[in-house]
C-alpha cells in the first residue's frame, strides 16, 4: 500500500489493516471478533516450536487470497477470501481437524472497491461470531449475517466508500449488537445494528474523521461497557447503547490502523504514519501561500496539474472531498490541519469519568519509540509488545512507558500481522512470510523462525493446541506431536 499498509487489517490494518487472534468457542453466545481475546487465547494448549519439522504440519489447504484473520467458533473456522481470477468475494467455513470446506458463500458484489494492488485486498475485515450467527463485512458490499450452517439471515448494504485503499475495519460485538466503524475521506460513521435482524439501532456521524482503518475495542470500566474508537488524530469512547461520544482525546497519527488495547482503568493506543515524527513532520503551506505559488489560472482553486508538491500530490485524492478534480480552501485547510495535529507514538490514557475532552493529565505516559504502523500491540504481564516495519520489536513497561528492550526479528520486512502470545511464546509473522516465535521471558530469545515463502497479512490463530497460519495461498494447521 505504498505509504498505507493494511494488515488487516491493513490488519490494518491495518489492516487491515490491517489492522488479532481468536479463541475456540463451543459455548452458545460467546462473542468472538478481531482481537476480542487481546492476542492472548485462553485455550492455547501446548504448541509446536519448530514449524519446519515435517511431523508438526497437521494439514495445509489451498485457499484464495485475503487479509482477514480466521476465527474459530462452535468448532468451525471462518474466514473471507478474494479470488483474483474470478473477482469473487466469499465467506468460508472449514473443519479445524482437517481443513475440509464445510460451506462457501459468495457475496453478490457488483462493484469492487478500490484497493492497493500491491499490498491491499478486498477481503480484509475479520469475521465476528456470537455462537449463533456469523457476521462478515466487505467494503465492496456491506455487512452480511449467516447462521453457522451458511444460511443467509440478513444483509445491510453499504460501500464502496470514498477511499482508494478500501475498507479494513472489522465488525465487533457488544451484547446483542454488531458495531461497524468506517472512517474514510468523506461520510465517516460508527454504526450499531441488531445482531438478530440487522436493524440499524443507531448511527453516529463522524464528520471530522478522515481515513483510518482501526477496529474498535470493547472496554468495561466501572461496570459499564464502552466502545474505544480510534481514528485520525483522535481516540474516543462511545456509549454502545446509543452511540453517544462520551470522551475524547487527541495526539494520534493522521492515519490510524492498530486497535486500542484496554486494560483495567487504562487504554493503550499506538499509531504511526509518515510525516508525524518530531523533526520529520509534513507541513503544508497556508491557503494564501499555496494560491500564490500554484494558482496559475487564477481561479482560486488548485488542480493536481498546478501543484508541484509531492506531499500534496500523493494525498490529492483524499483531500479532494467532493471529487471535483481540484481543491478549494476548505478542502486544503482540512488536509493541512490533519498534518498539523498528527502525532506518532504510543499513549497510556486514563480517561476521567467527567466526560468531554480529556485533560492533559489523562495521558499517563507517552513513548515515542516502537510505534507500529499496522500491527496492534500485545499487552501481556504488564509488558506491551510492539512490532513495526523493519522487524523491530519493542518491549515497553505498561506501568511507566519505559522501553525495556528493542530487538530485530530474524526477518526485517514489513509487519501487518499482530503479535499473539501463547504457550510461553510470542508469535510474529512478516509480510514476506516468515513466522518467528520469541520466548515470552525477560531476556530476548528466538525459539524458532520459519519461512513460508508466501505472503502473510493475517494474524496467527491459536486454539486447542493448534497453530493456524494464513498465507495468501493457503491455511496451515500445526499441532505438536505427543
Amino acid at each position: 500500500m505504498s505509504h498505507m499498509r493494511i494488515g488487516i487489517l491493513f490488519s490494518v490494518a491495518l489492516l487491515l489493516i490491517s489492522s488479532g487472534g481468536a479463541v475456540l468457542s463451543t459455548e452458545e453466545g460467546r462473542l468472538i471478533y478481531f482481537r476480542s481475546d487481546k492476542g492472548i487465547p485462553t485455550e492455547a494448549g501446548s504448541l509446536p516450536e519448530q514449524l519446519d519439522s515435517p511431523d508438526v504440519l497437521h494439514w495445509r489447504i489451498a485457499i484464495e487470497s485475503g487479509h482477514s484473520t480466521p476465527i474459530i467458533c462452535n468448532d468451525q473456522i471462518f474466514l473471507t477470501t478474494y479470488s483474483r481470477s474470478t473477482r469473487e468475494l466469499a465467506t468460508l467455513a472449514l473443519a479445524p481437524d482437517s481443513g475440509r470446506t464445510l460451506w462457501k458463500r459468495i457475496a453478490p458484489v457488483t462493484r469492487l472497491e478500490e484497493y492497493n494492488r500491491s499490498t491491499g485486498n478486498p477481503a480484509q475485515a475479520t469475521p465476528a461470531c456470537d455462537g449463533q450467527r456469523l457476521y462478515v463485512f466487505f467494503g465492496s458490499y456491506g455487512l452480511i449475517c449467516y447462521d453457522l450452517q451458511g444460511k443467509l439471515l440478513w444483509e445491510q448494504r453499504m460501500g464502496p466508500f470514498q477511499d482508494e485503499y478500501g475498507s479494513a475495519s472489522s465488525p465487533v460485538l457488544v451484547d446483542d449488537k454488531v458495531i461497524i466503524q468506517q472512517d474514510h475521506d468523506a461520510n465517516s460513521f460508527l454504526m450499531a445494528l441488531e445482531g438478530k435482524s440487522g436493524k440499524v439501532i443507531w448511527k453516529s456521524e463522524r464528520p471530522n474523521a478522515v481515513r483510518s482503518y482501526s477496529t474498535p475495542a470493547v472496554w468495561t470500566r466501572n461496570g459499564h461497557k464502552e466502545l474505544l474508537v480510534a481514528g485520525a488524530i483522535e481516540l474516543a469512547g462511545y456509549d454502545p447503547s446509543d452511540g453517544k461520544r462520551l470522551w475524547w482525546t487527541y495526539g494520534l497519527a493522521r492515519i490510524v490502523i492498530p486497535t486500542p488495547v484496554p486494560s483495567g482503568n487504562q487504554v493503550y493506543m499506538a499509531s504511526w504514519t509518515t510525516g508525524g515524527d518530531a523533526g520529520r513532520r509534513i507541513k503544508m503551506e497556508s491557503w494564501s501561500e499555496a494560491l500564490q505559488k500554484w494558482d496559475r489560472n487564477g481561479d482560486g482553486r488548485l488542480s493536481r496539474y498546478e501543484i508541484y508538491s509531492p506531499d500534496v500530490l500523493e494525498r490529492f485524492f483524499r483531500m479532494d472531498i467532493d471529487q471535483s478534480g481540484d481543491l478549494d480552501q476548505e478542502e486544503w485547510e482540512r488536509g493541512a490541519a490533519v498534518f498539523q495535529h498528527s502525532q506518532n507514538g504510543i499513549l497510556a490514557i486514563k480517561p476521567s469519568n467527567a466526560g468531554g475532552e480529556l485533560e492533559d493529565s489523562a495521558v499517563i505516559w507517552k513513548c515515542s519509540r516502537g510505534a507500529p504502523y499496522v500491527a496492534t500491540p500485545l499487552l501481556d504481564h504488564s509488558i506491551l509488545w510492539t512490532v513495526k516495519d523493519g522487524g523491530i520489536v519493542t518491549k515497553i513497561s505498561a506501568e511507566t512507558g519505559d522501553v525495556l528492550m528493542e530487538r530485530r526479528l530474524p526477518n526485517m520486512g514489513n509487519y501487518y500481522s499482530s503479535p499473539v502470545s501463547a504457550d510461553g511464546k510470542v508469535f510474529f509473522a512478516s509480510e514476506q512470510g516468515v513466522v518467528s516465535a520469541i520466548s515470552n521471558e525477560p531476556n530476548w530469545r528466538v525459539i524458532a523462525s520459519h519461512d513460508f515463502r508466501e505472503r502473510i497479512y493475517a494474524t496467527p490463530l491459536v486454539s486447542g493446541g493448534k497453530l493456524f497460519i494464513r498465507t495468501e495461498q493457503a491455511l496451515y494447521c500445526f499441532q505438536k506431536q505427543e
